[in-house]
């Protein structure tokens, strides 16, 4: 056998050996998102009150005029949401074609957040997540392509989980319930169609802050977010957020049907990134 035979059986060696390593770790991560998303599932109450507008009476005009039109009269209040979207995701500038599935708890609980982006050969898979139990916090983000090469692994810092809370409370628009004061959820009117709020589970977050239109409807929402989607990868508090361009009824909640979001909200270097259309909500 040649030293050229040789180094060729040692690469394909190293080769094997690389993918099996690859896909043993994307195995692990399937594990682990389906772990949590296994426990945010278990934790939907069956049988929750149902929806009576006196729940809202004295909060103010911007939450009563938000709630009232968010969930009809006599809809059982479940806080947690599962969601099928469909859309574009902008990386380096570039629409990729998006779908995606989702769960969302409670915000102070956590969500998954499961998508596949992009097309052809480079189209790639994973997931975000954030899951809190107690006093312990888990985050991630963890994308593949093919399931072989990992393209972002990133998480299990205090500075990536506090990302992720800020984004589970301006996601908590797509769970209604999870805004009323009976859940924690504490209003304070800044103008007249505009309101901050504030989680008694998440006391150190800033407040989301929410503009609607004359019905009701959520036309902007926004929170300053832990992050270090900047020039400087530095984290920070910066403003991130979007707006809400269509609602649609599903199992007697209004909730945003398509949205886009994007870091930096409100100012001239705003780029929206992500543009979702939601084609199903299970509650």
């Amino acid at each position: 056998m040649t030293p050229w035979t040789l180094a060729g059986l040692a690469a394909l060696l190293l080769l094997g050996a690389a993918v099996a390593a690859g896909r043993y770790v994307h195995w692990r991560d399937q594990a682990e998102r389906g772990e949590v998303w296994a426990r945010l599932e278990a934790l939907r109450d069956a049988q929750p009150p149902r929806f009576d507008p006196s729940m809202v009476a004295g909060l103010p005009e911007v939450a009563q005029r938000y709630l009232g039109r968010a969930i009809a009269p006599g809809t059982p209040l479940h806080r947690m949401v599962r969601l099928e979207m469909q859309g574009r995701f902008v990386l380096n500038g570039q629409a990729l074609p998006m779908s995606a599935r989702q769960i969302l708890a409670p915000p102070a609980r956590g969500f998954v957040w499961q998508a596949e982006i992009g097309s052809g050969p480079m189209r790639f898979a994973g997931s975000d997540g954030y899951h809190a139990a107690g006093s312990a916090k888990t985050s991630w983000t963890k994308f593949w392509l093919h399931g072989l090469i990992p393209l972002a692994r990133v998480g299990g810092t205090g500075d990536h989980a506090r990302a992720a809370a800020t984004r589970a409370m301006l996601e908590a628009v797509w769970a209604p319930a999870t805004l009323l004061p009976q859940h924690g959820a504490q209003w304070r009117q800044t103008g007249p169609d505009s309101a901050e709020i504030r989680f008694a589970q998440a006391p150190d977050l800033p407040p989301i802050q929410l503009r609607l239109d004359a019905a009701g409807d959520p036309v902007e929402i926004w929170a300053m977010r832990w992050t270090d989607a900047n020039a400087q990868k530095r984290y920070r508090l910066q403003p991130f957020g979007g707006r809400v361009l269509e609602t649609s009824v599903f199992q007697g909640f209004r909730i945003p049907a398509r949205v886009e979001m994007g870091n930096l909200w409100g100012t001239p270097d705003y780029a929206p990134f992500f543009l979702a259309r939601v084609s199903e909500a299970r509650f």
